[in-house]
């Protein structure tokens, strides 16, 4: 096809979709009309039906109220009347009894093991009910007879008296009846009163269903209107057989008004919870049989609440508009033909130049953007030319700015990949279920599994131990927060249980959405390793400085049992209590030596639940000696509850005794340390050593934790270092404040943990 009739038919084609898209906004502004039509139609609709439907209901629930009030009189009546022992009571009695209440009937329940039973009746069809299968009937019977305030959604409940729904009789289905049950626990049985309910005049159903037809004889397009239980519609039906007939009652019925013919049920019963929920009307299309139907659901909110289904007609509804879509559509067809046969005329003049064009078009598709056309005509077709030349020098440059940019995305992806891969820490990246989607190298070689092995799966090397401190990590990470140099431990392949530090933060998409978890492992088996020595040789350290002072202690007692052991030698006996005293000097002397051992071997660091109090007595027992020699009083102040916590034993002894022994060491002309258990809140404690020494210059106290710092004369500074590493580890605090000559306050503030 040549370039002149192209155009032709290309403005042909241009024309046409204009008069298609002229079309469609025409179809589509007069949908929106008569759906607007159809909108008004359904409010004025759901009004009528509104009040109507509540009139009925309100009448309805005014006389059930009025023969409930009634039926609870007539019992009151028969309570009175009647033997409050069964036995005592006769047919006769009961029968005399209705026709003086006007009634229809009279029926004496009993709950008889566990079980509600109709044992008397004027109506022997009702004797020997059991209400066992009858729903929230049943449990308001039990509530009842367990003197209790009827709480059932149905009925209407009253003191020592419930009235169920109007309904069809067990014992007659061709009877609609209204019950009343009294029982206030005077009698061994409960009164239930029966009234027919025939040919009562206030019906829901066909006082609605008339308006109903009156509708749809006013609007053609209308197919049926349908009143939906939003309680029972889309659930199997509840059919209960009485007398052997099955019978469909009319508190369960999913349809109380209209028809259904046009059966949508999977689909409705969502559109009829939605309209409930959210309080407006909504629509949906669909067939049935072959026809197009619209059905509009409208929320009737009340103490009952229904919803309203409209019913249309798509093939009436969209007859007017059809017509109206085929005679522009001719119109339309006659303006294309005109257009071709102008355009084509058109084209001829315009082709040299848009042959020019083309040929620059054709250059910049080969890559050539650098050519230029000159074409001096001052139309559109001149300008077009001008925007093309401008369309070449910037794709020119476009073109090499993104040359460059890949080039610069290439090297960016290199390096990030050569980052990721030859780093010695261990990085896995988790998806938002917890599977690894992504390793490195260091990740295979730290902990043996391979990349293969660990994809799509948890991380393998998480203790169980330590699961429930993962858990809680992974959701402040997913809820956007970081953790940075979280100490743990982790297992790799071989078994082996290794000291990390790990880093974890999300990654996120374009949006700032979380899609990712990315974790960066170190291992610090080495440091902790160290760090252990160190505590070691600190602890050590302190074990030494307290031989004196348990050598003293133990000294004592031993002074003790020596002088019995001779008296024993000399006398040949002793008396009870000269050996109950020599137990208790040994126990004392086993207890200072466990202590002391506590503080001397090495142990695994194993948290457990200790108390902090328990743990400073007994270093207060220890360093007893050293603070009478050096004329220190210590006391000890405890809250009422002991508090404990999650921690290793000996570590914490080993930093209590370094805060008591500086103390004491502070006061060298004697004085008072005080220590204080305090809990700040719910969740932690705070252990405050105050003492009355020549305290801390405040160039010193900022240096206090450096290596071989120390006040002390031949102090190394490394006690108070380990300290802090141990109260870091145990998740605490510890802080010093101290003035010259106003003595030093110690406080460590730790997590409370209940014992479990």
């Amino acid at each position: 096809m040549s370039i002149k009739a192209k155009l032709s038919a290309s403005i042909s084609l241009i024309v046409a979709f204009i008069l298609m898209l002229n079309m469609i906004f025409i179809y589509i502004s007069a949908k929106h009309t008569q759906s607007e039509g159809i909108e008004q139609q359904l409010q004025t609709i759901a009004k009528q039906l509104a009040v109507s439907i509540e009139n009925f209901q309100h009448s309805r629930e005014t006389m059930e109220y009025e023969l409930a009030r009634e039926l609870r009189l007539a019992a009151l009546v028969a309570k009175d009347r009647l033997s409050p022992d069964i036995a005592d009571v006769t047919n006769e009695q009961l029968e005399a009894l209705r026709d003086d209440l006007k009634l229809n009937d009279i029926t004496l329940w009993q709950r008889i093991d566990g079980k509600n039973i109709s044992v008397m009746s004027t109506n022997p069809d009702e004797i020997g009910l059991k209400s066992e299968a009858w729903d929230y009937w049943d449990t308001a019977f039990h509530q009842l007879f367990n003197l209790q305030q009827v709480q059932v959604d149905y009925g209407i409940s009253m003191d020592h008296y419930w009235s169920g729904p109007i309904n069809y009789a067990a014992s007659n289905p061709d009877q609609i009846n209204k019950w009343g049950y009294y029982y206030d626990g005077t009698a061994n049985y409960m009164i239930n009163t029966i009234m027919d309910t025939n040919n009562l005049q206030y019906d829901l159903v066909n006082g609605t269903n008339a308006v109903i037809e009156k509708m749809l004889s006013l609007h053609p397009s209308i197919l049926e209107i349908s009143g939906f239980s939003p309680e029972f519609f889309g659930k199997k039906r509840i059919i209960k057989m009485k007398k052997g007939v099955p019978i469909y009652n009319l508190d369960v019925r999913d349809v109380p008004f209209g028809t259904y013919t046009y059966s949508n049920t999977a689909e409705d019963s969502v559109y009829i919870q939605n309209v409930l929920e959210n309080e407006t009307v909504q629509t949906i299309k669909f067939q049935h049989e072959g026809i197009e139907v619209r059905r509009s659901f409208i929320p009737i909110p009340s103490d009952k609440p229904y919803v309203i289904g409209v019913a249309f007609s798509e093939e009436i509804l969209g007859q007017p508009l059809r017509r109206e879509l085929l005679t522009y559509g001719l119109i339309s067809i006659a303006l294309v033909l005109l257009t071709m046969a102008a355009s084509y005329f058109i084209a001829g003049y315009m082709l040299r130049s848009l042959r020019q064009i083309m040929d620059k078009v054709t250059a910049i598709a080969n890559g050539n953007f650098r050519e230029t056309i000159i074409i001096r005509n001052k139309d559109e077709l001149g300008s077009l030319a001008d925007r093309v030349n401008v369309m070449g020098s910037n794709l020119d440059q476009y073109t090499t700015r993104l040359k460059d940019a890949a080039a610069e995305l290439q090297n960016t992806k290199q390096y990030l990949e050569s980052f990721v891969g030859h780093t010695s820490d261990a990085i896995h990246v988790v998806d938002l279920d917890g599977h690894i989607t992504q390793v490195n190298k260091a990740f295979v070689s730290m902990f043996g599994w391979s990349e293969k092995e660990v994809m799509d799966k948890p991380p393998p090397n998480i203790p169980v131990d330590e699961l429930t401190d993962y858990e809680q990590l992974m959701d402040e990470v997913l809820q956007g927060g970081t953790a940075s140099d979280f100490e743990t431990v982790r297992f790799t392949k071989d078994g082996r249980l290794i000291d990390v530090s790990m880093t974890v933060s999300p990654i996120r998409d374009e949006q700032e959405h979380i899609v990712a978890v990315a974790t960066i492992t170190r291992n610090i088996t080495s440091r902790k390793q160290a760090e252990e020595m160190l505590r070691r040789s600190e602890k050590l350290s302190v074990v030494g400085q307290l031989a004196a002072g348990v050598a003293h202690e133990i000294r004592n007692p031993l002074t003790t049992l020596v002088g019995f052991v001779q008296l024993q030698k000399t006398t040949g006996q002793l008396s009870d209590e000269n050996l109950d005293l020599m137990l208790e000097e040994l126990d004392r002397i086993n207890m200072i030596v466990s202590e002391f051992l506590v503080l001397a071997k090495p142990q695994a660091n194993r948290y457990e639940y200790v108390l902090p109090g328990e743990l400073i007595k007994d270093i207060m027992l220890l360093l007893d000696s050293e603070a009478r020699k050096n004329n220190v009083c210590m006391s000890l102040a405890l809250p009422e509850t002991p508090i404990g916590l999650k921690g290793v034993a000996n570590q914490l002894k080993q930093v209590f005794v370094n805060v008591i022994k500086n103390g004491i060491e502070a006061m060298q002309d004697g004085g008072r340390l005080q220590i204080e258990l305090k809990p700040l809140d719910d969740e932690e404690v705070a252990i405050i050593f105050s003492d009355q020494g020549s305290g801390i210059a405040e160039d010193d106290l900022a240096r206090l934790g450096e290596p071989f710092f120390s006040t002390k004369e031949g102090g190394n500074g490394l006690g108070i270092m380990v300290s802090q590493q141990i109260i870091a580890n145990h998740r605490g605090v510890i802080r010093f404040k101290s003035s010259p000559g106003e003595g030093t306050r110690v406080e460590i503030v730790l997590p409370i943990q209940n014992e479990s």
